[in-house]
């Protein structure tokens, strides 16, 4: 078996790959075959799958560089703050809110014209902006049926209080509080099984995890991406709180026998805090010696950007390892990371000592 972690082999279609080849026809793949793979591949494909089925998402247009006046007037129309969005892989960066009209102009040259992105911004997409509170939804499915597993939010931003830039994210919470009963009954209906049929209809073969990026505007829920993995550092506190055999549910998603299976919750909740390396998300040092891992209690460090170098755990990565705890209520759990990161040190080491502050 072979569980894909990150997006390029998916969208590069390491699935069809192994179908195609005699030897390899037999080992099962989780995650999507190239096609489905389009879902985090490219924005605009994303949207058009959204609009097709129906699903509540932001409005848009696309543009490439034979149509940038175009990209300019659309901007005209709309409110700031303005979001122009790479189409392709642009490894999470390929996103920018801007608030003034001159500089989102001027970005939608640079993306399009200049290439900023490379590859990735040869097609631009520009939504209206959605105001309100995010959080993700994970969904395990075998082409067929699905699990709704539990909901998580992440912190992208490296500074307190969601300011400064974007990074692979600085920790997360799960379950998401402000998901009750009633919006994730909003959600089953109106996002996830509207997906899950619009793969069957649009003949997309997918097997393993639906990332459902979404925002909740008013009470509502709305669209913001796809992904066709499980997200980092989500993944940290989703796990977590499966009590479920992985493996067997790897399984049933190979055999497409999901449906037999019943998904089994830790009712606490998880929380991780991510420690990072000092200049991330820019340039940062790596080599440094991590201590303390010895005197963690009550709370699991997962390894990222670390290696055992002669004899010794070092940085070897910007975010280096997430602090995962449970507790009755996510402010328990928190608090229990942020005890066990007190046993812990590295040169430079940074982290936010805010997650969760927003619930």
């Amino acid at each position: 078996m072979v569980v894909v972690g990150p997006e390029d082999p998916l969208v590069l279609g390491i699935h069809d790959f192994f179908l195609a080849d005699e030897q390899l026809k037999n080992v099962a793949v989780i995650g999507p075959q190239k096609a489905a793979a389009e879902l985090e591949g490219s924005k605009e494909f994303a949207k058009q799958f959204l609009y097709r089925h129906q699903i509540p998402t932001a409005a848009y247009e696309s543009f490439d560089a034979s149509t940038v006046d175009k990209g300019y007037a659309f901007l005209d129309t709309l409110k700031p703050p303005y979001v122009l969005k790479a189409d392709g892989l642009a490894a999470g960066k390929g996103v920018v809110i801007l608030n003034d009209i001159d500089d989102a102009k001027a970005e939608l040259k640079a993306m399009l014209v200049d290439a900023k992105f490379g590859a990735a911004s040869t097609k631009v997409v520009i939504e209206e902006f959605l105001e309100g509170i995010e959080l993700s939804c994970f969904v395990l499915t075998d082409g067929k049926s699905y699990k709704i597993l539990p909901t998580a939010k992440d912190y992208k931003r490296i500074g307190e209080g969601d300011t400064g830039l974007n990074t692979g994210g600085m920790g997360a919470v799960s379950p998401v509080p402000f998901a009750d009963e009633a919006f994730m009954a909003k959600i089953r209906e109106r996002v996830v099984i509207p997906t899950i049929n619009g793969l069957q209809k649009d003949n997309l073969p997918y097997k393993g995890f639906v990332f459902i990026g979404l925002i909740k505007v008013g009470d509502d829920p709305k669209v913001i991406e796809y992904n066709v993995r499980l997200g980092d550092p989500e993944t940290e506190v989703v796990l977590p709180r499966l009590k479920n055999d992985l493996v067997d549910l790897f399984q049933a998603v190979a055999n497409q026998t999901l449906d037999q299976i019943t998904l089994e919750i830790d009712e606490r909740a998880a929380t991780t805090v991510m420690l990072v390396s000092g200049g991330y998300p820019e340039a940062y040092e790596k080599g440094k010696v991590i201590s303390g891992l010895e005197n963690i209690q009550g709370s699991i460090a997962f390894h990222a950007g670390a290696q055992v170098k002669d004899h010794k755990v070092v940085t070897s990565g910007g975010r280096v390892m997430a602090i995962t705890s449970y507790g009755d209520t996510y402010q328990e759990a928190i608090k229990k990371s942020y005890q066990n990161i007190e046993n812990l040190h590295f040169d430079k080491m940074n982290y936010r000592k805010d997650i969760g502050f927003d619930l």
